[in-house]
């Protein structure tokens, strides 16, 4: 990722997915629900807001990022597109591991 292209949005919002009232991260950007890990494909790079898609990112994986961290698979389910987002501090650890195991 050009991190010269990084737009930092850290904001609130209600999942359209499962309606939980997200709050800022606050040590980072917000790019996607806590509870059910969803997201919208909406940047085409981070923050930018410029794709128009605006299709439901789904989460369809886990993979080891660098230094322990986790990062979520996401694949659009209106154009099919597959996108990595860091885990965050606040994600549904319980989901994420059933993502891991396969068994969502």
């Amino acid at each position: 990722m050009d991190t010269k292209k990084f737009k930092m949005i850290d904001e609130a919002f209600t999942c359209l997915v499962c309606n939980y009232e997200v709050k800022p991260l606050s040590y980072t950007a917000r790019d996607h629900c806590p509870n059910c890990l969803c997201s919208l494909h909406i940047d085409e790079y981070p923050g930018d807001r410029l794709c128009s898609c605006h299709g439901i990112l789904k989460p369809i994986g886990v993979e080891k990022g660098k230094k322990d961290t986790l990062k979520i698979i996401y694949r659009c389910d209106k154009c099919h597109l597959i996108k990595k987002n860091k885990m965050a501090q606040d994600d549904n650890y319980d989901l994420i591991l059933k993502i891991m195991s396969n068994k969502v």
